[in-house]
């Protein structure tokens, strides 16, 4: 991905989500004109592709917001990045944007294309420099239990590097599970349109520009993969008490 902000053309796939904070203001347009032309210039030239645009009318305190949920979404099945007028458009809560950055969502912002490195890299040095303040106290409290004669150490640690690894396993179906749940209102509609058989609904992700997991065409193992997924998480949903 290049950018217009770096001296460089823009390329690759966008979703634009802008954001007003009353409902007169999304019925009047008042403000949305605005972030529109500041992404529409920050785009300019290039080959780039507009996926969608999201609009939200919601209070900037508030983190539950469902349109900027569905560009996330968005996001996340055309490998593409969220892109906004202003970096106030997104939150002012600090922990909402790390939480952003964990769902692997590249965003950038019209007004300061480099805040996505900045403003990540400065939470990130306030994360770190919490977990090593969190790491000296746990460490302190531990040396001060030695010294009360408190024994200290596990036989069962031993197992950590297995649960390790299994850990890193159940973050990969996590991850297979949250891309089956993006996918599957998409796959809904491909089947509805005409497609049966895997070859027919991988042509038409093809066609719909959404890349496969690990970038690229389709093919119709992929699509077998992600719907047994899909199956599976249907399954396994508990049934409403009657």
């Amino acid at each position: 991905m290049t950018l217009q902000g770096a001296g460089m053309v823009s390329s690759g796939a966008f979703v634009s989500y802008l954001r007003v904070s009353t409902a007169r203001q999304g019925r009047s347009g008042l403000g949305l004109e605005a972030q529109r032309k500041a992404v529409a210039d920050f785009l300019a030239g290039g080959t780039w592709r507009h996926v969608a645009e999201l609009v939200e009318v919601e209070s900037g305190a508030r983190d539950t917001r469902p349109r900027l949920a569905e560009a996330l979404t968005l996001c996340r099945i055309h490998g593409a990045t969220l892109v906004i007028a202003k970096l106030d458009r997104l939150s002012r809560d600090a922990a909402f944007l790390l939480n952003l950055q964990k769902a692997g969502v590249r965003f950038v912002a019209a007004d300061m294309p480099e805040a996505n490195e900045l403003v990540v890299g400065i939470m990130a040095v306030v994360a770190q420099a919490e977990r090593k303040m969190i790491s000296a106290r746990t460490k302190a409290a531990l040396a001060a239990a030695k010294a009360r004669g408190v024994k200290l150490g596990n036989p069962g640690n031993l197992r950590n590097r297995d649960l390790g690894s299994a850990r890193a396993a159940d973050a990969r179906a996590r991850r297979s599970a949250a891309r089956a749940a993006d996918l599957a209102p998409i796959l809904a509609d491909v089947r509805a349109a005409g497609a049966v058989s895997l070859r027919q609904v991988a042509a038409a992700l093809n066609v719909h520009q959404i890349p496969a997991a690990r970038g690229g065409a389709w093919t119709a193992t992929q699509v077998r993969r992600i719907t047994t997924e899909t199956v599976t998480r249907r399954k396994m949903r508990p049934t409403p008490a009657t």
